[in-house]
């Protein structure tokens, strides 16, 4: 990879991940206390993502084929991921949840990454164990046994998210692809979103909160990501998820006055390092 390359994917794959950071906090302020029911949430964040790119791309290219770009599987895996990580946050604890989430990522899209061939390298596997090490201790102390079915469906939202993030590595138009997989998912969210519209609630400042992260940290940050995908192998891809809860933690010090611990600045250490450590590695095999 060219240094101008390495400069691309490095500004991409921040970007990326600091968008997903604002997803967790967005999702954390809309269902926090019951402001929102997880299908209502979802189905706003799906239709208002599918929305915002619709019309950014018809004004930016006056393409009316733009929504035809991405695949049905792709929609499915996306649907999938959205419903199940929104109906097991609300039944887990914040850390518990998480580390099933990023477990079930890792677990998947690097397994996959060694059936096709790629060959991580030792700096990289390091860096993983490190990465982890630093998301286990912030997350896992004092978080009870989860129930199993929170638990099974948050270990699928992260396969699916696996699976997802593996298919945009293929993508050649990004936006296009982002756009399309979401126009997908709408008719799926409207048909769940009519089954449960019984259970339907919000608050003023959890709509916002299901907008923005529809519209902004989904929508965008989801074309960030598969921009950025073009330029990992799908082991560095699960690593540099990792940083997302240290992240969303480090926003929440920052936005919610929650209190920074020496537990967070050490997370925080050890996941860096161990993402730089896995990013600089030399490049074995993509």
């Amino acid at each position: 990879m060219s240094p101008s390359s390495h400069f691309v994917a490095v500004i991409l794959t921040g970007a990326a991940v600091t968008a997903f950071a604002a997803n967790s906090l967005l999702c954390r302020l809309a269902l926090h206390d019951g402001g929102m029911d997880p299908v209502g949430f979802t189905v706003i964040r799906l239709c208002s993502a599918a929305l915002a790119l619709a019309i950014i791309l018809r004004f930016r290219r006056g393409d009316h084929t733009a929504t035809r770009a991405g695949s049905w599987l792709s929609a499915v895996w996306l649907f999938g991921y959205a419903f199940a990580f929104s109906y097991a946050y609300i039944a887990l604890e914040t850390g518990t949840g998480a580390l099933l989430l990023f477990g079930a990522v890792q677990v998947t899209m690097i397994s996959i990454g060694l059936l096709t061939g790629e060959r991580p390298r030792a700096q990289e596997w390091f860096g993983l164990v490190l990465a982890l090490a630093g998301l286990v201790y912030l997350l896992l102390p004092g978080a009870n046994a989860p129930s199993w079915l929170p638990a099974a469906s948050m270990v699928g939202a992260g396969i699916a998210w696996g699976l997802y993030s593996l298919r945009g590595r293929g993508a050649t138009d990004p936006g296009a692809a982002t756009c399309g997989n979401f126009v997908r998912t709408v008719p799926m969210a409207i048909v769940v979103g009519l089954i449960f519209a019984a259970q339907f609630h919000t608050t003023t400042n959890a709509l916002l909160a299901a907008l923005a992260s529809g519209a902004i940290a989904s929508g965008l940050g989801y074309v960030l990501w598969y921009a950025a995908l073009r330029y990992l192998t799908a082991t560095r891809a699960a690593i540099v998820q990792l940083l997302s809860p240290v992240l969303a933690t480090l926003a929440g010090v920052a936005v919610l006055d929650e209190t920074l611990t020496s537990r967070i600045l050490i997370a925080a250490v050890a996941g860096f390092t161990g993402v730089i450590l896995a990013a600089t590695a030399r490049k074995h095999s993509s």
